[in-house]
């Protein structure tokens, strides 16, 4: 892990459950593209009210990272890195775009926590998530929703 306050964060996991020591070390994430909105998920995490995120698959496949998976770690940061809490993902589902509803928008947390802001700002996200690759979003497309708890 190359983040120090992760690390740190990480290692005062562990202090306190040492029947995760030999997991792997987790990943080390900040939500959104941009500062302001880095900041509020994280808070929203830290206050237990965001507790799904949902990257898209075409985004995760181009930038070659690996889908999540049931008992994986997250250090959430803000935008600048700094460490605010650890979670722990409890579910993973793939989704077209187009079948999510009212109870995942209100697990992600944001804005009005209403199916119309989800689907407004993730568009918007997921355009930009795409752009670098050519790509753009369309209603089928899959996406990775995966729900989490606050562990610490």
């Amino acid at each position: 892990m190359e983040n120090a306050s992760a690390r740190n964060m990480w290692g005062d996991y562990l202090d306190k459950h040492l029947e995760h020591a030999f997991e792997d070390a987790p990943t080390t994430v900040h939500f959104c593209n941009n500062e302001m909105d880095a900041n509020e998920c994280a808070a929203l995490v830290k206050k237990g009210i965001k507790r799904a995120t949902s990257p898209s698959l075409l985004g995760l496949q181009y930038r070659k990272e690996p889908l999540p998976k049931i008992g994986d770690f997250m250090v959430v940061t803000d935008w600048e890195g700094t460490a605010q809490c650890i979670v722990r993902t409890t579910k993973v589902s793939l989704r077209p775009f187009f079948s999510i509803d009212e109870a995942y928008a209100r697990q992600e947390g944001e804005g009005d926590q209403s199916l119309a802001y989800w689907k407004r700002t993730h568009w918007e996200y997921y355009n930009k998530e795409l752009e670098p690759f050519g790509r753009v979003p369309r209603e089928s497309m899959i996406i990775v929703c995966q729900e989490f708890e606050k562990v610490f």
